[in-house]
């Protein structure tokens, strides 16, 4: 996920540093947070897991990464620091799920994932966002987009991986082992890229958040809260929509190349659009994928909620990062610390409905409703809130 022919120095040009924050959020989030879901159905199949623990796990993730978040906010030391430790921490935590541990210490190394993803996507996405400031117009565009399509690219790498191993003896440890493996070699591989970039404190200790920090941020907890349910549980619909075939398995890859793509794509032809208009727009969209899955059953209407919602909740994250940025001032980077700790709320909330709803013998339809219903609700919002200059 690293290209060889970048040296050391590899986050001191605006391409460069690009590129590895593409690498280092296919890594923290497309492996450390999304890996789960292509490999839920196989632990589902080899009654390590049912639907219920399958939720607690993936709330555990996202209760750790909400206390990632919530760290970052006050992280004392560099950001280079905290991008290499989350690395190493997701993949020696993905590895550990390949451990026949048995549900607590899963819920521990999946919690652990999270705070390490969450420290990741903070800390490097200020990291290249500051370093794109000083390039030209076009470029910074063009390479907002690149930097956020590493979450895309992690999906597809987990996905393949997983529909490879699909027919080994123990499919889930194999995917396991397949996916940490990858988040361990390219963790090895960035270990000095964002040094040149990122010296001193991650945050400034004393910048006041500005007025509108916690209405954004419980917009953005809409969102997380809107796109986890599909995002966690996708290939596990489309396993049971398909009775099991092998088709299932090009779900979770589909989705994550619409997700690569969708961020360039924006930034490349809406470019100038506000960055708060496009969340928004992502957020209507958004909420027409994961509503079509709870009217219409069968694996198109999966497929369909894959191409929507993962062409647009990275879209809408990277404008939710921009927005955060753009008011934030020189408190940036605790404001990209409130909006992912918000995030992270959302996401806890998502699949503990699904766990719910579940253990009462209820199905996808209300979880994916109300999810649709939360994203309409904070788009609208959104295209409503006046905007203010930033400090």
């Amino acid at each position: 996920m690293v290209a060889r022919g970048e040296n050391a120095g590899m986050a001191s040009s605006p391409r460069g540093c690009a590129l590895a924050g593409l690498a280092a959020l296919a890594v923290a989030l497309g492996i450390g947070r999304f890996a789960f879901t292509p490999i839920l159905p196989l632990m589902q199949a080899d009654g390590s897991l049912d639907l219920v623990r399958g939720g607690w796990l993936a709330s555990a993730n996202y209760v750790g990464y909400l206390a990632g978040g919530v760290t970052a906010i006050a992280w004392r030391w560099s950001a280079a620091a905290a991008i290499r430790v989350g690395l190493a921490a997701v993949a020696l935590s993905t590895l550990g799920m390949a451990l026949p541990a048995g549900v607590t210490a899963w819920l521990v190394l999946r919690a652990v994932a999270g705070a390490a993803s969450a420290w990741v996507l903070v800390f490097a996405s200020s990291a290249v966002l500051a370093r794109l400031d000083a390039a030209p117009a076009r470029a910074r565009a063009s390479l907002a987009g690149v930097h956020f399509a590493g979450v895309g690219i992690g999906i597809i790498v987990a996905g393949l991986l997983t529909a490879l191993v699909v027919r080994a003896e123990d499919p889930a440890r194999a995917a396991w082992i397949a996916t940490g493996t990858v988040a361990a070699v390219a963790a090895v591989m960035l270990r000095n890229r964002f040094d040149a970039g990122s010296r001193g404190r991650a945050t400034p200790a004393r910048s006041p958040l500005p007025q509108q920090a916690f209405v954004l941020a419980a917009c953005y907890a809409a969102f997380g809260f809107g796109y986890i349910i599909p995002a966690t549980f996708l290939s596990a619909m489309a396993r049971e929509a398909t009775a099991g075939g092998p088709l299932y398995v090009l779900t979770w890859p589909i989705f994550g190349a619409a997700a690569a793509a969708s961020t360039w794509l924006v930034q490349r032809s809406g470019a100038r659009l506000r960055p708060r208009t496009v969340w928004a727009c992502g957020e209507l969209v958004m909420a027409l994928g994961v509503a079509i899955p709870a009217f219409s059953p069968g694996i198109a209407a999966v497929i369909a909620s894959g191409v929507l919602v993962g062409g647009t909740f990275m879209v809408v994250t990277m404008a939710g990062m921009q927005e955060a940025r753009r008011i934030g001032g020189a408190a940036s980077s605790r404001m990209l610390g409130v909006m992912t700790s918000s995030f992270a709320f959302g996401q806890i909330v998502g699949p503990l409905l699904v766990s719910t709803l579940a253990a009462r013998g209820v199905g996808y339809g209300v979880a994916l409703e109300t999810a649709a219903a939360a994203l309409v609700a904070s788009a609208l919002f959104l295209l409503f809130l006046p905007e203010r200059e930033p400090r």
